[in-house]
């Protein structure tokens, strides 16, 4: 785990480099078991373009748990994480090859509380597509 953000380290403006996550189909595998979720759109190839999908595609709220991911690891805390939300805009779309998928996330901070929160705006992308929209989070710092 990182080392933990302080809240007196942070500035409004402030940058959160990108991280690139791997989705490989072993990942949705994974996923569908652990979340229940067992659309065959997630899995299966043929079903997925027989419904009109270019490809098997990722679950949105596996999408969403990246970008979660990416605020815990920044914060250096799970439990910092306060409030988050997003919005689904567009699909990752996961080939059956070895690279699978990219999900490329970055974040700024957009707002600096009193309360010692943060406002975290997330940019998630795959490939050209941004697959969140609306992204934001509330961090806990000490």
């Amino acid at each position: 785990m990182a080392a933990t953000v302080k809240y007196d380290e942070v500035e409004t403006g402030q940058e959160i480099p990108a991280v690139e996550y791997q989705v490989r189909r072993v990942d949705l595998v994974r996923y569908a078991g652990a979340s229940g979720d067992f659309n065959p759109i997630h899995w299966n190839e043929r079903y997925a373009k027989a419904v009109g999908l270019p490809d098997v595609i990722a679950h949105g709220m596996y999408t969403m748990a990246q970008g979660g991911r990416f605020v815990t690891d920044w914060a250096g805390d799970p439990g910092a994480v306060v409030e988050y939300g997003v919005r689904f805009s567009s699909m990752v779309v996961v080939p059956d090859d070895d690279n699978g998928a990219t999900i490329t996330i970055s974040g700024v901070v957009e707002d600096k509380r009193e309360d010692k929160r943060v406002v975290v705006a997330l940019t998630a992308r795959s490939g050209d597509a941004r697959v969140l929209s609306k992204a934001r989070a509330v961090v806990q710092l000490s």
